[in-house]
């Protein structure tokens, strides 16, 4: 049985950044990037021809910054896709890698922000389970100082873009992915919780704000209703772009009304 031609469009670098100026991106900003490299079409050249895009749209002065999260670095306890059986656990808390910046691998977040993880130059935070990567001037800047418990908050890479005016590009994404949402939940009464990862000398435990992306395809669906959102189409992709402030700003007040939620351990 043969495979089925690609429908396409195909996608070449030239285009794609062509694209990308014409939604509105900048050279010289900063820009946060969640993506679906399977939205955009039939890619020339994958996962490097759309971050060679993105640099060329961003030029010599720019920044892009991708979440690159390793969440399997966490309590098997609380594994569910899959679960692994209750007798392994004692073992994996063992045994498992404490993160490196240099080689652990990103994972649920695409193939776009692994490659930009490994791309020359690039930059990791510290977080050993909601690191960023970033290229460009601002990298260092950015990826600095991320406390190893703050995964999202005003410790993290989030606060740093927002200070910096950087804006969102969802290249693909849906608003379940916008991690801009997270920094808001620290900024709200939260729940803490106990997080459990591999640490440099063995297992740790540290507590933590309790994060959730739940409602946040309701809470992008009322942002973009109020709020300047640049829309158009990169490729075959629905692209989004807006400010990280705008966000951050809106979900606090958003949350706070439609997913209240008790301070408490």
């Amino acid at each position: 049985m043969s495979t089925p031609p690609p429908t396409g469009p195909l996608v070449t670098r030239d285009a794609l950044a062509a694209q990308l100026r014409e939604l509105g991106v900048r050279p010289g900003e900063t820009l946060l990037v969640h993506s679906s490299l399977s939205s955009l079409g039939w890619v020339c050249g994958g996962a490097v021809t759309v971050v060679r895009g993105l640099l060329d749209a961003l030029g010599p002065d720019g920044t892009l910054v991708v979440p690159t999260q390793s969440g399997d670095l966490s309590d098997p306890r609380v594994w569910s896709n899959p679960p692994v059986p209750e007798e392994w656990w004692d073992t994996i808390r063992a045994t498992m890698p404490a993160y490196d910046p240099l080689v652990t691998r990103s994972l649920g977040v695409g193939v776009i922000p692994e490659t930009v993880r490994t791309w020359p130059g690039a930059l990791r935070s510290a977080h050993p389970q909601t690191s960023f990567a970033a290229v460009g001037p601002r990298a260092a800047e950015i990826v600095e100082g991320h406390a190893p418990d703050c995964r999202l908050g005003e410790r993290s890479p989030l606060a740093k873009l927002e200070a910096l005016y950087a804006r969102v590009l969802l290249l693909g994404a849906g608003y379940d992915s916008c991690t801009s949402f997270h920094l808001a939940e620290y900024r709200i009464p939260s729940p803490l919780v106990k997080v459990g990862r591999p640490g440099p000398t063995g297992w740790e435990v540290v507590t933590e704000v309790a994060i959730t992306s739940d409602r946040f395809d309701e809470l992008g669906h009322d942002f973009e209703r109020d709020r300047p959102v640049v829309r158009g189409k990169v490729g075959a992709a629905d692209a989004r772009l807006f400010p990280v402030a705008d966000a951050v700003a809106y979900a606090e007040r958003w949350l706070a009304v439609h997913r209240p939620r008790e301070e408490e351990i």
